[in-house]
């Protein structure tokens, strides 16, 4: 058996990564004093402590990285297992996190990224969410995701399964951001879910592949919950949640919050009042997103100086591609688009409700619609 080779940065790089202590900002840091992390390593003490917030204790834990971490056996066990490994240099790494103040140095990614997952909005809540919460949870991450936006949650009991299996139940793509290492999939009983994100979207974190789940992993990971997003909708939360961390983080990085209302006297839904009171936008519907997001989504340009195109036509299928074919600029009636594409006028109405939903085209009278 041929044994992989790893590049030299890509070694340095996640062995800087696991140095216990070594978060995002001091890493970044780090790096803008010494440039690589090949030069953090080789630096002696001294020379690490110039760096702000860099103590006696870390020092000493960066000069014994090279004999006490074995970031090549992360590498090979991520290999092992289908799991990629990406750097902020990689031309793969996600573009929206690269904007955020404190990006992930090292990411581990189960799964297959596309351009329209820069098209994404995270769905959050209580891990002890009603009936109520859930239902909104999967209905309108169903309807992101027929409207052609990528989910993007945390795998976690409550709201967040719920947002992935509504963005499943729709076809449509999700993001499963963790706390833990991809092979210590937690809570446990999720690892079904998320074999189906990575089939149908990724599934991500910044620990390596055997790590556990530990509390202070949990906030960190908010952060890129919503920075892989344009918006974050907070479905319930109770005052004190980890839900709110991340709408906090989402204004912090300049992304839109939307919070879902619930009932007055609901203690899941205090968190979303005090965020509506606050600014935040409230949601009914899908259509309460788009307003808001529409013109965003439209807009977003790529490293390349493209523009994403917008969300909605990134996923249609055959029948909703043949119907809006057949729509003109000019009013067009709903027997026309029947004789047309040789369709039941019942299937017709049922694919223009969906073409209405992602606002490419819009009615004109009860019989007739034209393109948006």
């Amino acid at each position: 058996m041929v044994e992989t080779r790893f590049a030299d940065d890509l070694i340095d790089n996640v062995r800087l990564s696991l140095v216990s202590g070594v978060g995002p900002l001091l890493r970044k840091a780090l790096l803008e004093h010494f440039a690589t992390s090949a030069a953090v390593l080789a630096a002696g003490k001294d020379e690490l402590q110039r760096v702000d917030g860099i103590g006696p204790k870390i020092a000493a834990r960066i000069v014994a990285a090279k004999d006490e971490i074995d970031a090549e056996a992360e590498l090979r066990l991520a290999a092992e297992h289908g799991i990629g490994v990406l750097t902020e240099t990689d031309g793969d790494y996600p573009r929206p996190l690269r904007q955020i103040h404190d990006p992930p140095g090292v990411l581990f990614r189960r799964g297959q990224a596309l351009p329209q997952d820069e098209l994404a909005v995270a769905i959050v809540g209580t891990r002890h969410a009603t009936r109520y919460g859930l239902a909104q949870a999967e209905r309108l991450a169903a309807s992101l995701a027929r409207t052609g936006f990528t989910v993007v949650s945390g795998l976690a009991r409550g709201i967040d399964a719920a947002a992935h299996r509504g963005a499943l139940s729709a076809g449509g793509r999700t993001i499963a951001v963790l706390a833990s290492g991809l092979l210590e999939i937690y809570p446990p009983e999720h690892e079904k879910l998320a074999d189906e994100v990575a089939a149908n979207g990724y599934v991500l974190s910044e620990s390596p592949p055997r790590m556990v789940p530990l509390s202070g992993a949990f906030p960190q990971r908010n952060r890129i919950i919503s920075g892989l997003s344009v918006g974050t909708i907070v479905v319930e939360a109770p005052d004190r949640s980890g839900a709110l961390i991340t709408a906090r983080h989402a204004y912090e990085q300049g992304r839109e919050v939307f919070a879902v209302p619930g009932p007055v006297d609901s203690r899941m839904s205090r968190g979303c009042h005090a965020l509506i009171r606050d600014g935040a936008k409230l949601v009914e519907s899908i259509d309460d997103v788009l307003a808001e997001l529409g013109p965003l989504a439209e807009n977003i340009e790529r490293d390349d100086g493209t523009l994403i195109t917008r969300p909605a036509e990134l996923t249609l299928n055959e029948v909703e591609q043949q119907v809006l074919a057949a729509i003109d600029g000019s009013p067009t009636s709903i027997d026309a688009i029947s004789a047309a594409c040789g369709l039941a006028v019942h299937r017709v109405l049922s694919t223009i409700s969906v073409l209405e939903m992602r606002r490419l085209i819009r009615r004109t009278s009860g019989t007739q619609v034209v393109r948006a």
